[in-house]
């Protein structure tokens, strides 16, 4: 077979200049791919922080926690609660008190006081939509509204999971007997305050938050309810109680006759004395508050659902 003959291939060299060309090119060609992941947002991803919001806070409260987390002037937050566009219903006219809703929020470098607010109280919403929480509301003809500023004062006077479903039935049972809630949570609220004890004076003052002189529900919330109470606020526990006292830590009683609450504060009272506290100060045997307790007004007759020693 024959072969023809080949000569033998020259290997190109580059030149000087096709040398600095590659090298060039080369460059470019790692300054795209380092380029490329910054474009699309890429690196390291932000670990977020995390922001508590507890359970019975007031609006105060938590705007003063965003404003810290987020490092900014105190009012930053409030200032931006009418420009947030919150999702509230048209009762709270403005006004997010109950449905700033307890839970662990993430925060980031993005993270606006309007984007956590938007973010709480779309939560909220959504815990007053759940069916267990919607149908109980239905079934006694409450709006979500009216869920939250029940749930709101549950999550102030109730000591324990169990205690929260006879507190509203309280509430309930006076609801339905026209009879004033007289609530010392509520006179807290108005006076902007957080105290073992009520006195009768402050029982009467000038407020729309008043339940002792005041029927019904107060007009807003009196602070963040977490779901617990907002479930309990439409599935109250069956009972024919009016009056609350807790007694000690760990001990409250319940009662349907006036007669009855005024032997469970005479016994908070002793107890209290025995510790030095003493007992002169409480507003007397209304329904029940963590904020006070029925003392010596109690045996000059004044009569309150109960009351909560916290």
């Amino acid at each position: 077979m024959r072969h023809e003959y080949q000569p033998p291939r020259r290997r190109s060299r580059l030149t000087r200049r096709g040398r600095l060309a590659l090298f060039l090119g080369m460059l470019l060609v790692v300054g795209a791919a380092a380029l490329f992941p910054l474009l699309r947002g890429g690196g390291a991803p932000e670990k977020p922080r995390r922001l508590t919001i507890p359970e019975g806070w007031r609006t105060p409260q938590v705007y003063a926690a965003i404003d810290r987390e987020l490092k900014l002037p105190a009012g930053s937050t409030k200032a931006a609660v009418p420009t947030a566009g919150l999702a509230l219903p048209a009762e709270a006219k403005g006004n997010p008190e109950g449905f700033l809703f307890p839970a662990t929020y993430p925060v980031t470098s993005k993270s606006t006081p309007a984007t956590l607010l938007a973010h709480m109280v779309d939560t909220a919403n959504r815990k007053l939509a759940t069916k267990a929480v919607a149908d109980g509301a239905k079934a006694y003809g409450m709006t979500p509204y009216q869920t939250a500023t029940l749930a709101s004062i549950i999550e102030a006077e109730a000591e324990s999971r169990s205690d929260r479903g006879k507190v509203a039935r309280v509430v309930h049972n006076r609801l339905a007997r026209s009879m004033p809630l007289q609530m010392d949570s509520t006179i807290n609220y108005a006076l902007n305050r957080s105290t073992v004890d009520t006195k009768l004076s402050e029982t009467r003052i000038d407020s729309p938050f008043n339940t002792y002189e005041r029927q019904g529900l107060p007009p807003t919330p009196i602070d963040s309810p977490g779901l617990e109470s907002m479930a309990a606020a439409v599935a109250p526990t069956p009972g024919d109680w009016l009056f609350f006292v807790t007694v000690k830590p760990g001990d409250t009683r319940f009662s349907a006759t006036y007669e009855q609450h005024k032997k469970h504060v005479a016994e908070f009272n002793r107890i209290r004395a025995g510790a030095g506290t003493g007992a002169g100060t409480g507003a007397g045997t209304g329904p029940g508050s963590r904020s006070g307790a029925g003392t010596s007004d109690a045996a000059a007759g004044h009569a309150r659902a109960g009351s909560r020693a916290g």
